[in-house]
């Protein structure tokens, strides 16, 4: 068996596991406050944390290009409520026009 079939394999059975422990965990611990707090913003903080690294970050470094400005410009749509297609659509023509203009 080659190294990358031993590597999914272990992998598939790490998850496997993991969702297992999940389902193991007691509802009365599932029920305090803070772990549902807790659970509530885990997602959005990992969500947070992705988008800002592949919008201010290249390689090592970090940088502000057009990237910063279309998620600049969805911000400013998401505070006005815009509807979910025109903040996409908004902030894709933000940064394909600045990068059109930076040549």
């Amino acid at each position: 068996m080659s190294g990358l079939c031993v590597a999914v394999l272990v992998g598939s059975a790490g998850c496997y596991l993991l969702k297992l422990a999940g389902l193991a965990v007691p509802g009365s611990l599932l029920e305090r406050p803070w772990v549902r707090r807790t659970a509530d913003l885990v997602p959005v903080a990992l969500l947070a944390a992705l988008v800002a690294v592949q919008v201010v970050g290249e390689g090592q470094r970090l940088v502000l290009d057009a990237r910063a400005a279309g998620l600049a410009a969805a911000v400013v749509l998401l505070v006005v409520r815009a509807p979910f297609l025109a903040v996409v659509a908004g902030s894709a023509a933000t940064a394909a026009v600045l990068r059109l203009l930076a040549g």
